[in-house]
């Protein structure tokens, strides 16, 4: 087996060493940075979730803590977050305090570095309780979360470290280039995974209809919106079936938006016989921390989530990760899927499932993108993001590998409802033809890969999501598509269809094969 950068870095490692070479690299830029820049700099570095920001801004506070007489504060976004930081600072012999609603703050002047949660931090310095006036570098994680920001008017003479997988801020209105000075943009995935810092992304995409979605305040689908979609009965069959398709019997964390969602997937799962959990963040941290224990020690487990996992969550044991939701966000998209990421000894793959067209909306995982372009000009970037209509205007129905083998005798059985319907009103004909030509060509290939009607009228049971899809297209096509007119047209379909396999089986079949069928 080929021996690996990282399995080289790590028995280095073992013998003494620290860091992996590009993580040293990047603290070399960024203390550079540090020494010719002015002390209230804001420097901004870029690196993929599972490459060790946190290793390297702990190492960057014990070098900076034995260089400088001024104290250090790191700031977090969630108390999960403060506290991995902290046993991490102590690994690399940093003596730090947590700074959270319960701190005993009488012994502040023994520390040299604070950790704290970004709302209870802007408590305790609104209330004058915690002393700033020696703090020189303040290290902010998850930089591209804007709560960061309002606490910047307290360290206007700190030079500020952000870090972050994906820098490009979580309001279009807040651009990250307003609040910081330069970006370094560090190691990227494509390298982090061919020198086995990282698994691959094995990416599976299932076209799902979007435009029902609602876009709210924050720029995002709303939750209301996800759930009415998301909960539908064929999303959930569908869902399920993706997982048997491509993740049954691997460790599984599914993402949801909304929690309502998560409920309805759980029950889906269980009902099938699957291992599965459901957490959010209602749950006790007792019940979190069983549930992740069970999820950790399961084989085939199955989670699923809302929200809460998207960041300080490491499980290396994840296999696949399934997007059973849309976003219009970059950072959670490239969040969500890093969950897979970390390898193992026996892991270099995982499997990310998208149920949301997130795939064809930023493209795939890791897929080179210029975060010095998207730093400097957020819009430039986000104004070239597809919308849904025009995303799924170029879908196309792909058969599941198991109804296409049902299907083997017919050359291509795709339908171009959209081609049909402008070919059709240019030639003057109504568009009804367009159903009817439709109609006709999946008797066609019901009747290409049959014996007898009988066999026909079977295989045309198992084309109802092919159905669905052209009516869908259909509709947009005519311009009318209230919920009761689509559900109907679909019902005409499927009856117009075995109505015409009934009536024109043998004739179609002689045609195909130049004989009669068999009586």
């Amino acid at each position: 087996m080929e021996i690996t950068k990282a399995q080289l870095e790590l028995e280095e490692r073992k013998e003494g060493k620290d860091l992996y070479s590009y993580q040293k690299g990047a603290i070399d830029k960024i203390f550079t940075a540090f020494e010719e820049s002015p002390e209230d700099y804001h420097l901004l570095y870029q690196l993929p979730t599972g490459g060790g920001k946190t290793v390297i801004f702990s190492e960057i506070v014990r070098q900076y803590l034995k260089h400088h007489k001024k104290k250090v504060l790191v700031m977090t976004h969630r108390i999960e977050l403060c506290k991995q930081t902290s046993n991490m600072l102590t690994e690399f012999g940093v003596n730090n305090k947590v700074v959270d609603s319960k701190a005993d703050l009488s012994d502040q002047s023994e520390y040299s570095c604070f950790v704290a949660m970004v709302e209870t931090l802007n408590n305790r310095l609104n209330d004058d309780k915690l002393d700033i006036s020696d703090i020189g570098l303040v290290i902010i994680d998850e930089a591209h979360y804007n709560s960061f920001t309002k606490l910047f008017k307290f360290f206007s003479k700190s030079f500020i470290l952000g870090v972050t997988a994906t820098p490009l801020s979580s309001s279009i209105e807040l651009p990250m280039t307003d609040n910081y000075d330069e970006l370094i943009v560090g190691e990227s995935i494509e390298s982090l995974i061919d020198n086995g810092f990282l698994a691959r992304a094995e990416m599976f995409t299932y076209n799902v209809g979007l435009t029902s979605l609602v876009v709210g305040a924050n720029g995002d689908y709303t939750v209301k919106s996800s759930e009415d979609l998301y909960t539908d009965n064929d999303m959930l069959s569908k869902l399920l079936q993706a997982y048997e398709e491509r993740a049954k019997g691997k460790k599984t964390l599914i993402f949801n938006n909304g929690i309502n969602t998560s409920l309805h997937v759980y029950d889906t799962f269980r009902r099938a016989g699957y291992p599965v959990a459901h957490l959010d963040n209602t749950n006790s941290k007792k019940e979190r921390a069983m549930i992740l224990k069970w999820f950790k020690k399961t084989p085939d487990a199955i989670l699923s989530s809302v929200s809460i996992l998207t960041t300080g969550f490491d499980e290396p044991t994840v296999d696949s990760i399934i997007l059973n939701r849309a976003t219009k966000s970059l950072t959670l998209y490239y969040q969500m899927i890093g969950r897979g990421s970390r390898i193992l000894k026996d892991k270099r793959t995982f499997s990310v499932i998208d149920l949301g067209n997130n795939f064809h909306r930023f493209g795939p995982w890791g897929d080179g993108l210029d975060w010095q372009r998207i730093f400097k000009s957020p819009t430039y970037y986000l104004d070239a993001i597809l919308s849904d209509e025009d995303l799924e205007s170029n879908f196309r129905y792909e058969m599941p590998d198991a109804l296409r083998a049902e299907f083997s005798k017919s050359e291509d059985v795709h339908f171009d409802i959209q081609k049909t319907y402008v070919d059709s009103i240019r030639a003057g004909e109504s568009s009804k033809v367009v159903l009817e030509r439709s109609i006709e060509q999946h008797a066609k290939i019901c009747i290409e890969n049959s014996e007898d009607v009988y066999d026909a009228l079977g295989l045309a049971k198992q084309l109802g999501d092919d159905v669905d899809f052209r009516i869908q297209r259909y509709s947009k096509c005519i311009s009318k598509s209230t919920y009761n007119f689509v559900e109907w047209l679909k019902g005409d379909y499927k009856k117009k269809l075995n109505s015409y396999l009934r009536s024109n089986f043998d004739v179609v079949f002689e045609s195909i094969h130049g004989y009669p069928p068999e009586d």
